[in-house]
């Protein structure tokens, strides 16, 4: 391929399938599609389009159009705030916002084709990188939305990077589970699909199990799971603790599955050896958005426990001062910012690369937090373990400067008693040496969310935004202020 206008044109001879609960499109039929989008967005003199749509054909549809007409997409998650989705949309200056017709109000926009609306924006024609194809935008772990721009060439290279990596087990129908806009899913979801000729279920969100930002439905997954059957996945850690222990509990998964890619946080070795005793076929990986996604993969044949597998092809991979540092493929710049300075980016991960190649990750430097014994803890590697246990379904890990680490956390079972989340933290200390234990919990009222500001858009926790949430409680379970017996209506007492 040299390109998306070449893959789009393909798309007339592909035996692809884009499945959905109302049936298949096939792949002329989305060629179709794409290109009346197309004709209809230039007719509108559109060149910067950004799109909130919910999984599904159209998505696609829209995402190929943009590519193979040269104009640039700004995906945004259904999930972002009201103030998330106006910054990004001022930030990219954006002519045009397509929505679908069911969720857009008929007031403030203009039909564009049956299914699909328009908003006319004001664009302030920001300044980005020429060749720049898709700005995506991560909310990051504190502040506003940062866009990524990212051009054609990069995208399919990685993409074809991972249909490589995947070829040995042929998986022929994949189920996109995490939203469009999440560049991981759109790269190997759908370009990464489309160019090994495989199917691509794209069922809507609700379908497949979410309610907003972090609920999840688990029957309503796997019955996802079991109606699609599909052959690959692409997971969050939370995702596949979710299916492990629905499987330990005997619901059975689909047979189907041939690969099962996760990533976005830390996996803890003990999930892994869960999942592969359930016999789900895991593969951890690694990436980053400013390496246009995945850098790392553990793949058939080349499987390290611990490890997030040996960089692909288009990633270099080095360690500067205990800190990951990756060359070759790369974003163009932050939008609004200078291309970055040539050579590797240091991207802000802990770990080393061990003598047969395979990249391990042990924390985020910056989150890096000093006990008042003067040890080194890895939150993430904390927090890891202590998801394991089916008590715990989110989870962040504070100690800095502290003589014990506290954990504020959101229970599977919110009803549980100080006894049970008691032995439920002596099971997972069990395994921790002791400077890295947690000597209290403090109960979350309700789950981290998006929507609440407390997690990123990809499910990562946003620390200091939980820690000042729960700063009186974290300090009662301290001692730095007068506890009270009873607890709050939004604190509970520390466990």
């Amino acid at each position: 391929m040299s390109g998306f206008a070449d893959l789009l044109d393909s798309l007339l001879h592909m035996p692809t399938r884009v499945l959905t609960a109302d049936g298949a499109v096939d792949a002329p039929a989305l060629h179709a599609r794409a290109l009346a989008i197309a004709d209809a967005l230039q007719a509108r003199g559109a060149r910067v389009v950004a799109s909130r749509l919910d999984n599904g054909p159209d998505w696609l549809a829209l995402d190929l159009a943009l590519r193979a007409r040269g104009l640039v997409h700004v995906p945004l998650p259904t999930f972002f705030s009201a103030a998330q989705t106006a910054h990004a949309l001022a930030r990219s200056g954006t002519g045009l916002l397509v929505l679908a017709e069911s969720a857009a109000s008929h007031a403030d926009t203009q039909p564009l084709l049956p299914g699909l609306r328009v908003r006319l924006l004001e664009a302030a024609g920001a300044a980005m990188p020429a060749g720049t194809a898709c700005i995506t935008f991560t909310s990051g772990t504190t502040g506003q939305p940062k866009g990524v721009c990212i051009g054609d060439d990069a995208l399919l290279t990685v993409a074809g990077a991972l249909v490589d990596a995947s070829r040995p087990l042929a998986p022929a129908r994949h189920l996109c589970l995490m939203p469009l806009s999440t560049l991981l899913e759109n790269i190997s979801g759908l370009y990464g699909a489309l160019l090994s000729g495989a199917d691509i279920a794209v069922p809507p969100l609700a379908e497949i199990g979410y309610s907003g930002a972090a609920g999840l439905d688990v029957p309503r997954l796997l019955a996802c799971l079991h109606r699609y059957a599909p052959h690959s996945l692409i997971v969050f850690p939370q995702l596949l603790l979710a299916l492990v222990t629905a499987a330990e509990q005997g619901v059975a998964l689909p047979a189907s599955l041939r690969f099962v890619a996760v990533g976005g946080g830390r996996v803890g070795p003990a999930l892994l050896a869960r999942a592969a005793a359930v016999g789900l076929p895991v593969f951890e990986g690694y990436g980053l958005s400013e390496c246009v996604s995945v850098v790392a993969l553990n793949r058939p044949g080349a499987v390290r426990a611990g490890s997030v597998g040996r960089p692909l092809p288009h990633a270099r991979v080095s360690v500067i001062d205990g800190e990951l540092h990756v060359a070759g493929v790369r974003c163009l710049s932050y939008l609004g910012e200078d291309a970055p300075p040539p050579g590797a980016i240091a991207t802000g991960d802990l770990g080393h690369v061990d003598d047969d190649g395979f990249v391990h990750v042990t924390g985020r430097r910056k989150h890096m937090f000093i006990t008042a014994f003067g040890r080194n803890v890895s939150p993430e590697w904390v927090e890891s373990e202590l998801l394991q246990h089916p008590l715990f379904a989110q989870a962040i890990v504070l100690g800095e400067a502290r003589p014990s680490n506290v954990a504020v956390a959101w229970l599977r079972r919110p009803d549980a008693d100080a006894a049970a989340v008691r032995r439920a933290l002596d099971a997972v200390n069990a395994g921790l040496p002791d400077y890295a234990r947690i000597a209290r919990v403090v109960r979350a009222a309700r789950p981290f969310s998006a929507a609440d500001g407390l997690l990123t858009d990809n499910g990562r926790p946003r620390r200091d935004a939980i820690a000042h949430a729960y700063a009186d409680a974290v300090a009662r379970a301290y001692g730095d202020a007068p506890v009270s017996p009873f607890p709050t209506s939004t604190q509970e007492l520390p466990a």
